[in-house]
């Protein structure tokens, strides 16, 4: 599969597919930004758990690039990231790459739905994968309190996501033919 332009108005949404080196070369790009991000973000005081960094760039790789970026950063950024720096600790690893991977089927899916890049998209696939993620990280769990943590606590995050994911999707320039 080529790399399909699915709308001819900038910014561009792309559906890369897995034979693809530009899949690769973007998953790593997205990857790096997975973790400098967590790195500054837990320079504040619980800024892992209110600011949610390690979904961010899944997000945008997913919204913009599909779901084989999506989902290979939403896999490898929480990896990475506890065998460079321990962070997340093994026992969240479960959670995380669940709901990682529920954002970037999400973000991919609403993203080649609508063709385009909106506010209502983003935050779409940001409020699909909360729903369903706090259900899985309830049934992993085994703690409501744990799975409402994302909405009482990273509120701040999920809104970071929404509005700064939405604005970089916006900066992107896409490839106007």
């Amino acid at each position: 599969m080529t790399a399909m332009q699915t709308t001819t108005c900038a910014p561009a949404i792309y559906q890369l597919g897995l034979r693809e080196m530009k899949t690769y070369l973007l998953t790593v790009l997205f990857i790096v930004g997975n973790i400098l991000l967590p790195q500054l973000c837990h320079l504040i005081p619980q800024g892992g758990l209110i600011l949610l960094p390690i979904y961010f760039f899944t997000l945008i790789g997913a919204y913009k690039y599909g779901l084989p970026v999506g989902l290979l950063t939403a896999i490898g950024s929480p990896l990475v990231n506890h065998l460079l720096f321990g962070m997340p600790p093994a026992a969240m690893l479960p959670v995380i790459l669940v709901k990682g991977s529920l954002l970037a089927l999400a973000a991919a899916l609403i993203a080649a739905r609508m063709g385009r890049v909106s506010l209502a998209g983003v935050a779409m696939a940001v409020v699909a994968c909360q729903a369903v993620g706090m259900l899985a990280e309830w049934a992993i769990t085994g703690s409501g309190a744990a799975a409402l943590q994302d909405v009482r606590l990273g509120f701040p995050g999920l809104l970071l996501q929404v509005f700064g994911g939405w604005a970089l999707l916006r900066l992107t320039v896409g490839d106007r033919r």
